[in-house]
């Protein structure tokens, strides 16, 4: 396993100085794509990640359909070279409007063939929050697509993730249990709040940034897709809820985010974390 004090004076070689670091973590504030070309080693175990959808946030210059594939595409395939050989990507992908084709056309549909990697499985979120519709269905699921380097070997750990809601805990065969006792394999659906907005529905963790991954989301991607030390690349980090993650975990974290208002509240969530961390001990 690399060593990430290594990795963090590599990093600052190449890319120069970080926004904000600590032992356990650093951010860069820059454009993903020129700083992915930057780097030529394979320093990651782990990228997790939700990039711009193209529908128009304030952290985004939508862009012709076509440029948004080709542009997709080419961070991914950066992305992919500073995997390590057992590496994997767990990338979170919304749905898009497509004028005379579809209203909500999922992008993994757009992008299916342009991944260089082995995607072993589709997880899809459902989340209970949303934009509720009267000539449609409402809307209520994105995908984390998993993509491994190597279909046979990657890391996985199911005990941390195990789902302890187990409908007969004590069903039987042949005098002996059935059941795990610490859960079951979940499946490949997660039902996982949405961080909410609004006066009197705010999520406790909401900050101000207008799509927050939700903390238990990225820990669950975490504990399962990742071991203790491992180095993870967030190239959009947006709000910081990987960096939170890592953080609580044991686990070490690089992001990318472009805009300095976003880099900060991702260096005060650090800050907050280690904080309520060393208070813990």
């Amino acid at each position: 396993m690399k060593n990430f004090v290594t990795v963090k004076d590599d990093l600052i070689s190449i890319l120069g100085t970080p926004y904000f670091q600590t032992e356990s973590c650093m951010i860069f504030c820059g454009d993903t794509l020129k700083m992915q070309k930057k780097i030529n080693k394979q320093y990651f175990d782990c990228i997790i990640t939700s990039p711009p959808y193209n529908i128009g946030k304030e952290y985004e210059n939508i862009l012709p359909l076509q440029d948004y594939i080709e542009w997709s595409a080419e961070w991914i395939s950066d992305s992919n070279k500073l995997l390590n050989p057992f590496g994997s990507m767990l990338l979170n992908f919304g749905y898009i409007s497509i004028e005379e084709k579809g209203r909500a056309v999922p992008i993994p549909y757009l992008l299916w063939d342009k991944v260089p990697l082995y995607l072993n499985q589709e997880i899809v979120w459902n989340y209970s929050a949303g934009v509720a519709c009267k000539n449609y269905l409402s809307p209520r699921n994105e995908k984390i697509l998993w993509y491994v380097k190597d279909k046979d070997n990657y890391i996985f750990n199911l005990d941390p993730i195990r789902d302890k809601n187990v409908k007969y805990p004590n069903s039987k065969r042949n005098g002996r249990s059935r059941v795990n006792s610490l859960g079951k394999n979940p499946s490949d659906v997660w039902e996982i709040a949405k961080v909410t907005t609004g006066q009197n529905r705010s999520s406790k963790e909401r900050t101000s940034h207008p799509c927050q991954f939700p903390t238990d989301l990225i820990n669950r991607l975490i504990l399962g897709f990742t071991d203790e030390k491992s180095i993870v690349l967030d190239p959009f980090a947006g709000s910081g809820t990987t960096f939170e993650s890592c953080l609580k975990h044991n686990r070490f974290c690089v992001g990318f985010e472009i805009l300095p208002e976003y880099c900060e509240i991702a260096r005060k969530r650090i800050i907050a974390v280690e904080k309520e961390m060393r208070f813990a001990i």
